[in-house]
């Protein structure tokens, strides 16, 4: 019983539970009011890991409002604005594509680009699903 009660004793005070949820607050806020979609600065490159999309979304609107085409060579990103063309390199083979930018995504965590079915297959990595590449401006959308 004297444990328990020591346990309660310990407990931060209501003055310090409101001190510690306004130091958070603090370190916090700044970061979750940031834009998320904010493009990137004109010389944006990245290298991370591709994947591609088809199938199901085939047909279907992309977030610009186009009709996907699977076959088309055009990607999903999360920020560069509609429009923009992007040069993808697969590192894993050397080969490369220039891509339009017509929806957003990835929606995986740690993946940067999401690429049309015909895309993938020009990069080399339809059938294994996943690439690391590297991302380049070519002409920006907007």
């Amino acid at each position: 019983m004297t444990a328990h009660l020591t346990h309660i004793k310990n407990r931060p005070s209501g003055a310090g539970l409101r001190w510690l949820g306004a130091l958070l607050l603090v370190l916090f806020l700044p970061a979750a009011c940031a834009s998320p979609t904010r493009p990137p600065a004109q010389g944006y490159q990245a290298v991370g890991v591709a994947s591609w999309y088809g199938g199901k979304f085939h047909g279907r609107r992309t977030a610009n409002g186009e009709i996907y085409d699977q076959n088309g060579q055009t990607a999903a990103h999360k920020t560069l604005p509609f429009g923009t063309r992007v040069r993808v390199v697969n590192l894993e083979n050397g080969r490369a594509t220039v891509l339009r930018i017509n929806d957003r995504g990835p929606f995986v965590r740690g993946r940067i680009i999401d690429v049309s079915r015909r895309a993938a297959e020009v990069l080399g990595f339809r059938s294994k699903g996943l690439a690391r590449v590297g991302l380049q401006i070519v002409q920006r959308g907007g």
